[in-house]
């Protein structure tokens, strides 16, 4: 199947420099790999958004949140250090 694309000059350079480069035979290989690159790009952002949701409804299923007090926090995390220095 084939297709034409209109690039912005600034992208039509950036193929041409990587044809000239020698790392791709044509401008064909440039775009193709760049839309695998942006294929996978998009799987792995997929993928992190179905973690954060599901990290998300384990917390609201994990109960009621709790207050916490930040200085009491230090006191026991200090007391507790301290006790493994003696």
């Amino acid at each position: 199947m084939g297709m034409n694309v209109n690039l912005t000059p600034h992208l039509e350079d950036l193929v041409r420099q990587k044809v000239e480069s020698g790392l791709y035979s044509s401008a064909s290989e440039v775009v193709r790999e760049a839309l695998r690159m942006m294929d996978e790009q998009d799987r792995l952002r997929a993928a992190k958004l179905s973690q954060l949701r599901g990290d998300i409804e384990d917390g609201l299923k994990s109960g009621a949140s709790e207050t916490w007090d930040p200085a009491l926090i230090k006191r026991e995390g200090r007391a507790r250090r301290q006790a493994k220095t003696r």
